[in-house]
């Protein structure tokens, strides 16, 4: 095969969620996710699918890019 390519997707929902005053399970509750699965996303333990992830950008009110972020590593 050719060269692998290694990253990752980061993500700033805690500090947007704290700004908008949001509790996890509350973001959870508007982006129709458990409260176990936020936590897991905010600590970037696992990836959320593209749906999921556009509701949790819509629910926090900020662009996609704003929200998640693809890293090299």
């Amino acid at each position: 095969g050719g060269p692998r390519i290694r990253g990752r997707v980061v993500n700033d929902i805690r500090v947007l969620r704290t700004a908008r005053g949001l509790t996890q399970q509350a973001l959870a509750d508007a982006a129709g996710a458990t409260r176990q699965t936020i936590i897991a996303v905010e600590a970037g333990k696992y990836s959320p699918s593209l749906e999921l992830a556009f509701r949790i950008a819509r629910v926090l009110g900020a662009p996609f890019e704003a929200v998640f972020a693809y890293r090299d590593d």
